[in-house]
This record gives structure tokens, sequence and C-alpha cells, in this order.
């Protein structure tokens, strides 16, 4: 068996992975096989790291647009995120794991308040530490929130996982011509306004020279796969 690429990894899930086939809400088939995959990275000695999204349970821009005031929409997708990772924290116990949630928002009585400290000791004492409620602050995306974090904890580089195998010049669902781009770097992502993080998140990633790997999510065994450097999806570095 390969040796890891990675000894510490931010995996940034979308809310939507949840999902699975619903229109809404949290699939517990999907969040097993999420968690049975992430404590398999961790068996192998890997220090993982999650943020995930709400955009399964509400979505704090899609809100504003509907004339919802922007501060109180991305509080309740922040909220929506800490659902979330209080799921798939369930999902990872039921697998053995010992897990953490820490969240921006402070709520004492479900999670830690987020500080970086404890969230790099945790890590280091083997739990598997999920970030929730976003930065704690509107007008930011949970890619915002992933690159912060893997910053604060000094990831090796954050996983990206998708719908998709990587990164494409189109979107692949809809363009049969889409073609798929293997490795590029922060500034291609940008100028080329690929969808991969959001432009603050990438940037991000960019001046501290973090690589992200986007892969498919939904093929079983990827993320073990990314994790030891296996050429699976995409990679952007510096």
């Amino acid at each position: 068996m390969s040796a890891p690429a990675y000894q510490r990894i931010l995996l940034k899930l979308s809310g939507e992975a949840l999902m699975g086939c619903r229109d809404y809400g949290i699939d517990p088939l999907i969040a097993d096989q999420i968690a049975s995959e992430i404590v398999e990275v961790r068996r192998i000695g890997v220090e993982p790291a999650v943020v995930i999204g709400g955009g399964n349970i509400f979505r704090g821009l899609a809100a504003s647009a509907k004339n919802m005031d922007r501060t109180t929409a991305d509080n309740m997708g922040m909220l929506a995120t800490v659902m979330n990772a209080l799921a798939l924290s369930d999902a990872l116990e039921r697998h053995g794991a010992d897990t953490r949630v820490l969240t921006a928002i402070e709520m004492r009585t479900v999670a830690e308040p987020f500080i970086r400290r404890r969230a790099i000791r945790h890590l280091e004492k083997g739990r598997i530490v999920l970030f929730a409620a976003g930065t704690g602050n509107p007008y930011f995306t949970t890619d915002t929130a992933a690159a912060l974090r893997a910053m604060e904890i000094r990831a090796d580089v954050i996983m990206k996982a998708t719908k998709v195998d990587g990164i494409f010049t189109a979107d692949p669902m809809t363009d049969p011509n889409a073609t798929h781009l293997k490795s590029l770097s922060h500034i291609e992502v940008l100028e080329r306004r690929l969808h991969v993080m959001d432009s603050t998140a990438i940037s991000l990633c960019m001046d501290n020279k973090l690589p992200i790997v986007v892969f498919n999510l939904t093929t079983p065994g990827n993320v073990l796969r990314a994790v030891r450097g296996e050429p699976v999806g995409s990679i952007v570095s510096a």
C-alpha cells in the first residue's frame, strides 16, 4: 500500500453531497458512505478536517436574491452547515471515529467554539475535525471558509469534492465539448473564470501556495486515491 502524499488535509464538501438523489435534506446512506471513506483516510495516518456547505438545507445567496436581507440569509445558511456537520459527525462516530465539531458561531451546547490551537490539537490526537458555520461572517462562502481553515491548521492541501471528474473548461453535465484540465495554476483558474472555488478562496490559496485537488466524490475510493496522490481529478497549484 502506497504512503499518503499528504499528512493533513482539508476536505471541502458541498451540502448537496449529502442529499444523494433527494431534492432536499440529508440522505443517511450517503452520509454513511462519505464517513466510511473519511475514516479509511484516517486509518492510514492522515489527519482529516472537513468543511461542509449548507446548500442542501438553505442557500443564503438564493434567499437574498428573493429580497431577504443578505446578512440574515447568510446567517441562516451558516446554521445549515452546523446541521450538516453534526449529521456527518454522527455518521463518522458510528464508524468508530473520534470527532469534534467546531463552529465559528458560538453554540456551546451542540459544538465547540472554533479555536485554532484547539483544532490543531484535536487533529494531532487523531480526531476528525469538522468546521461549521463558515467563517462566522456574512458575505463569505464555505469555499472561503475552507481556504481560511486550511491555512489556519496548516493543511497540506484542500481536497474539493464534486460530482464531476475534476476541472473542465465548461460544465460537463451540460456541454459535451467540455475539456478536462488535469493541472493548472491558481492564476489560470482566476483568469479563465473556472468554477473551482470562489475567487476569494482561490486568491487565498494562491497567496499561500496551497494546492487544491478537485475530484469526483461519487466514485467510491476516490478520497483515498486523492490522498495517496494518485491521478484522480485535477490539481491546482502554484
